[in-house]
């Protein structure tokens, strides 16, 4: 067995989480769902029935763990060898961006989407404030800083890099200079091209 057992979906979040998977160089086995199909049982993994899940077989026991930042945080964390964490003068940045596209990014990106507008008077109540608001302060640190973290790569970055990335590719993030800069160094990696190989090929099979 595995270290890790990878549970997804074809056209998931989870290829947020295969990204750091590869990233860690993680020993790892996957269980490919379908949509329509997820085994009942897969609810005792996670009672929300939805991927990524993340389940880390150590000591004896197993480890569940969901949602992409926490999986990815936890990947890093787990291979401390990669330098994907922080250091002492990255760990703010690092938290801030990782939980900043986790939250107020992601709600902005889909509140858009779905056309949802929030009330005049509301923006605080909403967390992201405004779509625009959230794209600007992304935006500033990204015109300054080469990565979430600073000036190098953390396992930050396969998180809000894959919400630009996927944004730009879809529509869902406005085109800047500092968003497409950004996904070009990311999109580099070589972690980052082997993982996307791999959910291409499960995309693939599952369209035909």
């Amino acid at each position: 067995m595995a270290e890790f057992t990878f549970y997804t979906v074809a056209m998931s979040r989870g290829q947020i989480s295969r990204w750091a998977l590869h990233e860690a160089g993680a020993d790892y086995d996957q269980v490919v769902m379908d949509w329509a199909s997820r085994p009942e049982s897969f609810r005792q993994i996670n009672p929300m029935n939805k991927v990524p899940a993340l389940v880390h077989h150590h000591g004896g026991h197993d480890h569940v763990v969901t949602e992409c930042a926490a999986i990815n945080h936890y990947l890093a964390e787990t291979h401390p060898d990669r330098g994907l964490l922080p250091d002492s003068q990255e760990r703010a940045a690092y938290f801030r961006w990782l939980f900043f596209a986790a939250g107020p990014l992601e709600q902005a990106v889909v509140a858009q989407a779905m056309g949802w507008q929030v009330p005049e008077g509301r923006s605080a109540m909403a967390g992201f404030g405004s779509f625009e608001l959230t794209l600007d302060a992304l935006d500033a640190w990204l015109s300054a800083n080469d990565f979430a973290a600073g000036a190098r790569f953390t396992m930050a970055d396969t998180y809000l890099g894959s919400q630009i990335v996927w944004g730009l590719q879809f529509g869902t993030v406005r085109e800047r200079p500092a968003f497409r800069a950004y996904a070009t160094r990311v999109t580099q990696r070589p972690a980052y091209a082997e993982a996307k190989g791999i959910d291409d090929a499960i995309i693939a099979a599952a369209q035909g």
